[in-house]
């Protein structure tokens, strides 16, 4: 079963986290922040991947601590989930069009993580979700995940569209690198027999 359950409680924000990598794309999911939910929504249901995410965050301050540790907390669990990675996909790249907009999501789940960012919105606000933000939160979920993650806007013009649409290629990217290869039989899917730093 590969699961990964996480608490992560601080002064700043308290929240659960659940995932389960061969799910079915079911998921609750409460920051407190509406966009926000939208978007994690998004990644379980286009990665297949169960999400139950509670978050009770300091929203009377801002959205900063609430963002950043939704994907600290996410990104620990799905490392709790892959373990010691072995007969995984490992790599996984993705294209996300929506109506004008096409975003590229390529990744790798090496343990080393590294994140580039390559999208640029022109409004301060999706929703009530600070567009500056969003960049924040993949960073987030790559570090505690150990990806290598690369995010870029191959073109577009509406910030709703650019965005959703790098959450979704993240999702499509990561069905592909999770999935269990049969012809791997098991064995982790590196020539040093292990991933990480």
């Amino acid at each position: 079963m590969r699961k990964g359950l996480v608490n992560r409680d601080t002064a700043e924000t308290r929240i659960a986290v659940e995932i389960d990598l061969d799910g079915t794309g079911a998921y609750e999911v409460s920051t407190g922040i509406g966009f926000l939910d939208h978007m994690i929504e998004q990644v379980s249901r286009h990665s297949l991947i169960d999400i139950k995410l509670k978050v009770e965050g300091d929203l009377h301050v801002d959205q900063h601590h609430t963002t950043e540790d939704s994907a600290l907390a996410l990104g620990q669990a799905l490392a709790q989930a892959l373990g010691n990675k072995a007969g995984i996909g490992r790599y996984g790249t993705a294209y996300a069009p929506m109506d004008e907009t096409l975003v590229r999501a390529a990744l790798d789940i090496s343990g080393r993580p590294f994140f580039v960012w390559k999208v640029a919105f022109t409004q301060e606000k999706l929703g009530e979700l600070d567009t500056e933000l969003v960049e924040h939160w993949f960073q987030s979920l790559a570090q505690t995940a150990g990806l290598t993650l690369h995010i870029e806007q191959l073109y577009g013009a509406n910030n709703h569209h650019i965005c959703e649409a790098c959450f979704k290629a993240l999702a499509r990217a990561l069905r592909q690198a999770v999935e269990l290869d049969p012809r791997k039989g098991g064995a982790v899917p590196s020539t040093k027999g292990t991933l990480g730093g």
